[in-house]
């Protein structure tokens, strides 16, 4: 599946940098770039745009007026948003308009990727159902995208068994595989990534899928062949997760 985008922000290299992260990304394909939102309004009207990363402080037309306007139009359900900006205190504004995520600058292409692989799984998840009503829940999407060198890899969630911090990478461990996943990547980008009914930090370097634990012996828990020490800041989320697995 590639997602078709338009990317719109009035700072040039914001918008190269957007675009740049845009092309490294193996389902995304870039259909234009703006430095208004009005331009890109036509634009959108004229042509099919799956997805748009923007701006939200720019001249003549604000990012969040663009989506207020796409939310009125009846497909406005084929158009998701992704904002991008270095002001949080729109965030919540964000969610109103119904963006799929929010990224705040300076931001990484790790943190892009995570956001990207959200719209991903979105539009993944109304190809598979695309007569489900919006009020339905839908199901959790079973897998994630990596950047491992320098190609995204595409990770069966239930192939995960635990994560562990690696200096600036993340080593994903898979039950498949003997030699785990090198990911460049943060823990807390892979804790947001990774559904939390699934997966749980117990340690500041380590996330482990609750599937996957063999057993618990006082403050370690066994997953396969290795050990994990759970850290004293996670023991009480730990603790009750383990109060309902034995109730």
């Amino acid at each position: 599946m590639t997602i078709k985008c338009v990317a719109i922000d009035d700072e040039p290299l914001a918008l190269e940098l957007l675009s740049k992260f845009i092309g490294q990304t193996a389902f995304l394909q870039l259909e234009g770039k703006f430095s208004n939102a009005i331009e890109a309004l036509g634009f959108i009207n004229q042509n099919e745009v799956h997805l748009i990363f923007m701006d939200i402080q720019m001249p003549d037309l604000s990012g969040m007026e663009l989506a207020r306007i796409l939310d009125g139009k009846k497909n406005s359900e084929k158009t998701r948003i992704i904002f991008c900006t270095a002001y949080n205190q729109f965030a919540i504004e964000g969610y109103k308009v119904e963006a799929l995520d929010y990224l705040l600058k300076p931001y990484s292409y790790e943190e892009f990727l995570a956001a990207a692989t959200k719209a991903y799984q979105y539009f993944d998840r109304i190809q598979q159902a695309p007569v489900a009503k919006i009020a339905e829940p839908v199901a959790q999407q079973d897998f994630i995208f990596l950047k491992v060198e320098y190609q995204l890899v595409k990770v069966m969630l239930k192939d995960i068994t635990h994560v562990e911090a690696y200096k600036d990478y993340v080593k994903v461990h898979l039950k498949s595989k003997p030699n785990p996943l090198l990911s460049l990547t943060s823990m807390k980008n892979m804790e947001e990534l990774l559904p939390s009914e699934k997966f749980m930090r117990v340690h500041r370097s380590f996330i482990v899928a609750l599937d996957h634990i063999d057993s618990v012996s006082k403050n370690v828990i066994q997953t396969g062949d290795h050990q994990i020490a759970v850290g004293d800041n996670y023991k009480d989320q730990f603790l009750e997760f383990l109060s309902k697995w034995m109730s």
